[in-house]
């Protein structure tokens, strides 16, 4: 490769084209119908939400403990134990070296835990479940979903997918002794003390427009440095199958531009499996893109190989490198969509029911967005250029698993280890996206519709409904200007402050929606408790988990296990 990827990454052929979707994928017993799917397009009514049909590849996504991690796990005590389950996050730190990374100090006394960088997690949400509690530990950025209106809803995750990124990427109980991270008995994310800002963008069904994931990049590259803030990585366990060229598409020109601005960008590579292109923004080479690899229910690392799901790319562009995506163990969201309809993701053995389990790019996407914080805190000064190299050139190439590994599994360690390279011998020169493109084709078939009356959003108009000029908002992306305030293209999404006086208190203010949606129903005129009824989604958040979760009418056209948010979207990243 001409464009200064390591040595052995051009070896795999890692080219330009990765494509990002949310990966995770749900483990359903054959025969099994969980949740409700989207029917046949062809025997649907055109822009209607069928609430049956059969169970999807994306709904085998959770759980999908394959080996028997959990009866392992629970053989000996006849309670889970996350030491003897190769899906646990504490097994996952072993694999990948961030073990390592705990115990190691920088500067006089200080381990490598993450502390001092924030991570955007743009996705469905986060829910304070035991682990991502602490409320300096999680930051409410603006809400920009659908669920925004209502108070009840406002940045908590109704689906389970956010919650459980968030807790691979920086969880941790809040008995955990410093300096003991490494304790199996405690719930410990990779990156433990890194903090994360929840920037909400789907509903409690996965409903999200890709205009809603674009404006969340944009407002965490205007907001990155805000008293307090040090966002470096921004989490994108999401794709779409854009049917345009990364060098046109805007989701690739959004992501460009934050990278460019010092952000590492984590992309899912897909979850589609082999013979298939890697979903956008991963299809981007210049965002870090990551696969799964399977452990295949054994301790040895020399018989691992890439997960069948993911995403096999092409020869202009495979995923960057793999990480664990096998039947993870994270947080379970109590009474969520996805705990509600996956039963099976539940951890045998687990008596509290903290935990569930799911397998997916999505997972590894996480992974991957841990060690970045791990390898900036060791090193704050290292462009998004930099990590990528240490990262790809340090990775360790599977022996019998083919170009989709692209450089190989995630190796904490040896990033660490490793000298920092030059600018010049990291700087990627790949051709620059454009952002020209349309937004039906970054959208890929994947789509959101008013649950009122079922009108689908499509065409060259965004999820508020205002015309989309791509050149506009392409200049005015790259002067920083697309977000003002709580305004985005000159139209309000959300507040424009912080609220509260300390982190520990803070969240991004939310505003009434106004004007015209794509339906031509103003949004005043809307009762989004009526909405929140009509789809009967839940009640109330409480201590326990939601009172009620259960999508009958919904904001996205195919359920996030049909083939939309996350089978298409946040695509089946689980």
């Amino acid at each position: 490769m001409s464009n200064r990827i390591p040595p052995h990454h051009r070896r795999r052929q890692l080219l330009a084209g990765l494509i990002l979707a949310p990966l995770a994928v749900a483990a359903a017993s054959s025969g099994s119908t969980a949740g409700p799917l989207l029917a046949d397009p062809a025997q649907t009514t055109p822009g209607v939400a069928a609430a049956t049909g059969g169970t999807s590849f994306q709904d085998r996504s959770w759980g999908d403990d394959t080996t028997g991690e959990a009866l392992k796990a629970s053989l000996t005590s006849g309670r889970w134990e996350a030491k003897h389950d190769l899906g646990s996050l504490y097994s996952a730190a072993k694999r990948t070296g961030a073990d390592y990374a705990w115990s190691t100090k920088v500067g006089s006394d200080v381990n490598v835990t993450g502390r001092g960088v924030d991570i955007a997690l743009i996705d469905t949400g986060v829910a304070p479940v035991a682990g991502l509690a602490d409320p300096s530990r999680v930051i409410n950025g603006p809400d920009l979903s659908f669920e925004s209106q209502d108070g009840d809803t406002r940045y908590l995750d109704g689906y389970g997918h956010g919650t459980h990124m968030a807790g691979i990427i920086a969880g941790r109980d809040a008995d955990v002794v410093p300096g003991r991270e490494d304790d199996s008995t405690k719930f410990v994310g990779m990156a433990p003390d890194a903090r994360i800002l929840n920037v909400k963008v789907a509903t409690a069904d996965g409903g999200a427009d890709v205009t809603q994931v674009i404006a969340a990049i944009n407002w965490v590259v205007a907001h990155r440095n805000d008293a307090g803030l040090n966002v470096r990585v921004i989490n994108l366990s999401y794709g779409t199958n854009s049917t345009q060229s990364y060098l046109l598409d805007p989701l690739a020109y959004a992501v460009e531009n934050a990278w460019d601005k010092g952000i590492v960008v984590v992309a899912a590579a897909g979850n589609d499996g082999s013979g298939t292109r890697l979903t956008m923004p991963a299809a981007d080479p210049h965002v870090l893109a990551v696969g799964a690899v399977d452990h295949v229910g054994t301790s040895a690392d020399n018989d691992d190989d890439t997960a069948t799901i993911t995403n096999s790319g092409t020869d202009g562009r495979r995923a960057d490198l793999v990480a664990p995506g096998k039947s993870v163990v994270s947080l379970r969201t109590p009474g969520s969509y996805a705990d509600r309809h996956h039963p099976e993701g539940l951890v045998s053995g687990d008596a509290a029911q903290r935990f569930f389990r799911g397998t997916g790019t999505s997972q590894a996407t996480a992974t991957v967005s841990g060690a970045v914080a791990l390898l900036l805190q060791q090193r704050p000064e290292l462009t998004p250029d930099q990590v990528k190299y240490l990262l790809v050139s340090n990775a360790n190439l599977l022996k019998n698993a083919g170009p989709t590994q692209g450089a190989g599994v995630l190796d904490i360690k040896r990033a660490l280890q490793a000298a920092t390279p030059g600018a010049s011998l990291a700087a990627q020169t790949w051709p620059k996206a454009t952002g020209l493109g349309t937004l039906e084709a970054s959208r890929g078939g994947s789509h959101v519709l008013d649950p009122l009356d079922g009108t689908v959003l499509t065409g060259e108009v965004d999820a508020m409904g205002q015309r989309w000029d791509a050149r506009s908002w392409r200049d005015a992306t790259a002067a920083g200007t697309a977000w003002s305030g709580g305004q985005w293209l000159g139209r309000t999404w959300t507040g424009s402050d912080w609220s509260g006086t300390s982190w520990s208190a803070r969240s991004w203010r939310d505003a009434a929606w106004t004007g015209d949606s794509w339906t031509n129903i103003t949004w005043e005129a809307r009762s989004w408790r009526s909405d929140l009824q009509a789809r009967s989604w839940r009640d109330l958040w409480t201590s326990t988990g939601w009172t009620s979760i259960d999508v009958n009418r919904s904001w996205s056209e195919a359920s996030w296990n049909a083939r939309s948010w996350r089978a298409r979207s946040w695509r089946q990243e689980w």
